[in-house]
């Protein structure tokens, strides 16, 4: 990879998120320096289609990261590059120009649901579970590539200059000036990869008739992995670490050890539960997937994916002019006892784990004369510990209990939210100072790439300070509460 010995230990990491994008600088011992961030647009074409412009992506991307470098002093005083991305969503481009040829397709998309049922009726389910840890769900890439390659003629027609990739993957080529790769924990979320096995799964590809030409290909989460082109950042810069936000935040959570736990409560919500080098498969509609891929050796995790935590207040505040700023939700929340018998089933985009319920829709219930915004805000809230409990009970079920939970991500700096999830779920929840652990999951990767650290274990030193909740509710409170959620659920699902 040619070390540059003059280079300083400075780590700059891409974070691309589902609403926003940014670029950070951390110190090697996991100091954040600066970030520049700036939001991303998203389109809704029609009910359940989700897009956004690749091309804005990278725009915005290389603005960030440029600003980063200019912050450090210039390319020599940046060791790495780390890269994560939020995972499923799919980018289509021409080889010939990195240009995007088409939206990008958001993992919120929910084009496909038709398909996704099609082939759970023709009983494909029980072979892409076992191959993949997945599920027939719109929610993963192959279903999206599969649609976008029959319905948008100029895919077809770019032949073989036509890439395809989820975002970590369209962003290294754009930096590299060609280099098409896709890190293992990404490419485990396309249901096109056998996660047991070496890699593309030609009976997969079949199943959503997907070429195994236009995929990337698929590398270890830390290493030699490319480097950027000069003209971006006026000199070579090593990318050398790259994971999917969730898988990001469980390493940067100091997750790696069997049965530890973390939360990431952002756009959705995402719990993942380290299983080591096992593959576990669910029996109870959890998810399999890689955690990291190191020298070629798979750590795994169970993973439960609520789609909707953080964008539901984002909904009540801009949709529903419910709230004007997203930190009035906690006072308000605290001026109410209780939720006065309201619950907010989340449904916006489906229901996640462990439902799986794409057709569902959001419902609030409960509402009378006596109910306030407050309420209402308030029972929304509420629906993070609640859809965390639903997960916490299907992770018991395989076996795979928590007894304690890391939580991070821009809604847990609530500490309403933080102490609603110690309460509900009965057990310590603890939350570092740094919440932004997906950013530092991807420091700490392009660290070990670097050879910073010797391994994650080690460079889970940059993890820094936490702070504790625990459980403060009555037993009788928790059973009512759930048992309020649980009726609402079942009305959404029609049950």
């Amino acid at each position: 990879m040619g070390e540059n010995p003059h280079r300083s230990d400075t780590l700059l990491v891409i974070d691309e998120g589902t609403t926003s994008t940014r670029a950070m600088l951390f110190a090697a011992d996991g100091t954040p320096i600066g970030q520049a961030q700036a939001p991303l647009t998203q389109h809704y074409p029609q009910a359940g289609y989700v897009e956004h412009d690749a091309e804005e992506i990278w725009q915005l991307t290389l603005n960030c990261a440029r600003e980063m470098v200019a912050r450090a002093g210039g390319a020599a005083h940046i060791r790495a590059i780390g890269i994560t991305n939020q995972r499923e969503t799919i980018v289509f481009w021409d080889r010939r120009t990195g240009k995007p040829l088409a939206p990008a397709i958001v993992w919120q998309d929910r084009r496909t649901a038709d398909i996704c049922a099609r082939l759970k009726a023709e009983g494909h389910e029980s072979l892409v579970q076992a191959k993949t840890g997945l599920l027939l769900d719109p929610y993963f890439s192959g279903s999206k590539i599969g649609w976008a390659l029959a319905h948008w003629p100029q895919l077809r027609h770019a032949g073989e200059h036509l890439a395809v990739g989820t975002i970590e993957s369209y962003l290294v080529y754009r930096l590299t000036g060609g280099a098409h790769v896709t890190d293992a924990t990404n490419a485990s979320r396309t249901a096109l990869m056998a996660i047991g096995a070496s890699g593309w799964d030609d009976g997969l590809l079949d199943l959503f008739d997907v070429p195994r030409a236009i995929l990337p290909e698929i590398v270890d989460c830390a290493g030699p992995i490319a480097m950027t082109a000069p003209e971006w950042f006026g000199a070579p810069i090593a990318i050398t670490g790259m994971a999917g936000d969730q898988q990001a935040a469980t390493i940067g959570q100091g997750c790696l050890d069997l049965g530890q736990t973390k939360a990431t409560y952002g756009t959705g919500a995402f719990v993942l539960t380290s299983t080591g080098r096992r593959l576990r498969h669910s029996q109870n509609r959890l998810l399999s997937t890689i955690c990291w891929q190191i020298g070629g050796e798979r750590h795994y995790a169970l993973e439960g994916a609520v789609f909707v935590a953080g964008s539901l207040i984002q909904w009540l505040r801009d949709d529903m002019r419910m709230i004007a700023r997203a930190d009035e939700s906690e006072p308000l929340a605290r001026s109410v006892a209780d939720n006065g018998g309201v619950y907010l089933v989340p449904a916006l985009s489906g229901l996640g784990a462990p439902w799986w319920a794409p057709g569902a829709r959001a419902a609030i219930t409960g509402l009378s004369f006596a109910t306030g915004r407050a309420h209402v805000i308030r029972a929304a809230l509420e629906a993070m510990a609640h859809q965390t409990a639903d997960l916490k009970a299907a992770f018991a079920a395989d076996g795979a209990d928590w007894n304690m939970l890391r939580v991070d991500g821009g809604m847990v700096a609530n500490d309403w939210i933080a102490q609603d999830l110690a309460d509900m779920l009965d057990i310590p929840v603890e939350r570092p100072g740094f919440v932004e652990t997906t950013a530092i999951g991807a420091a700490m990767l392009a660290a070990v790439g670097a050879g910073l650290y010797p391994g994650l274990v080690e460079a889970a030193a940059m993890r820094g300070k936490v702070e504790g909740f625990t459980p403060a509710m009555a037993p009788e409170a928790r059973a009512k509460r759930l048992a309020g959620w649980g009726a609402a659920v079942r009305g959404v699902l029609g049950g």
